[in-house]
């Protein structure tokens, strides 16, 4: 494997987790990528609203 298939394939892995679609209820929000750079979490805006109100 060369160092540019190398990162092809990062760049593949990179792009499958920006897909906009929430861990929790499975919704396609743009927030979801934001939610993901901020806090490490795939998930959406009323969810992290949710989870931060009722956090079990």
């Amino acid at each position: 494997m060369t160092e540019d298939d190398y990162i092809k394939d990062q760049v593949d892995v990179n792009t499958e987790e920006l897909n906009d679609i929430c861990d929790e209820c499975k919704k396609i929000d743009e927030s979801v990528t934001q939610n993901l750079i901020l806090t490490g979490f795939k998930i959406c805006k009323s969810c992290r609203v949710s989870k931060t109100i009722f956090p079990i």
